[in-house]
């Protein structure tokens, strides 16, 4: 049930923050959620610590718009240099066929014939969302997430708003937490997985960013709601996971708020969007 008034209860809403290697140490977490008008509750967090745990969360039958912090395409530059499918669908399906030390090697001999201080290929989404390359393989890997990721979607049957018709009950948005953190933030880091950098200047950044959120301080112009033991359980996580899940949620939360209120079948991304490449939620 999607409503479109503006004070029922729409459904559900998803945050994703996804790791291609999931662990007990480093899961995946999800943020589950409720929009009430410019108000988002936060009602779970979900950890899943592999990807066939992931699968099976997505497989179930749902009614949500969740955002995933995981690119969902490939450049186009990149995709035509290499010479693969240009459509969509089939660059997914080629690319998921490839082991992870075949993509590294393309993408480094890409990268190798390219001038200094160019050496990746960008998205058009990454300009104004300030998100890595798709591409990218290292610090952070999330050419490996996409590799992991992406075809569990598929293979879910989710809808993927201007790139792949599926389930419209089950909406996946890409999302990029760093894009409304900075807008609270700027440059300031909030989290690590690194025991020594999770200092005393990060944890204000995470009650700074938290109070933000609550207040509805950003341009997105939405409230969170949490409970004081979610609230302190975000603040207290140094990894950053939870929180980053839930500033996906409220990505999913914009996109789905565009959809209720003005229909907009894209949930709020760009209509001239590359359908190759996609586009991060709220960029």
């Amino acid at each position: 049930m999607v409503s479109t008034s503006s004070s029922s209860p729409s459904a559900a809403l998803v945050g994703c923050d996804f790791s291609s290697s999931p662990t007990r140490r480093k899961p995946i977490v999800l943020a589950l959620g409720q929009r009430q008008g410019a108000r988002v509750q936060l009602t779970a967090l979900v950890r899943l610590e592999t990807l066939a745990a992931f699968a099976q969360w997505l497989a179930q039958p749902g009614d949500w718009v969740g955002g995933f912090d995981l690119p969902f395409g490939l450049p186009r530059e990149l995709v035509q240099t290499l010479g693969w499918p240009t459509d969509w669908l089939a660059c997914m399906q080629h690319y998921r066929s490839l082991s992870r030390a075949q993509i590294r090697d393309q993408f480094a001999a890409y990268c190798n014939a390219r001038p200094v201080g160019g050496k990746f290929a960008h998205r058009a989404t990454d300009g104004p969302a300030g998100s890595s390359p798709s591409m990218k393989w290292v610090n952070p890997p999330v050419a490996y997430m996409l590799h992991a990721g992406l075809p569990l979607l598929l293979d879910a049957g989710v809808h993927i708003p201007g790139l792949h018709a599926g389930d419209v009950r089950r909406v996946a948005l890409e999302a990029y937490p760093g894009l409304l953190a900075r807008e609270v933030l700027a440059r300031r880091s909030y989290k690590s997985d690194d025991a020594a950098k999770q200092t005393p200047d990060r944890l204000i950044a995470r009650k700074d960013l938290v109070n933000a959120l609550e207040l509805g301080s950003t341009r997105l112009g939405l409230r969170l709601k949490l409970s004081h033991a979610q609230r302190d359980a975000m603040v207290d996580d140094a990894s950053g996971d939870m929180l980053d899940a839930v500033l996906c949620l409220l990505q999913a939360a914009w996109g789905q708020q565009r959809h209720a209120d003005g229909a907009d079948a894209l949930y709020g991304l760009p209509a001239a969007l590359d359908p190759l490449e996609g586009w991060i939620v709220s960029a």
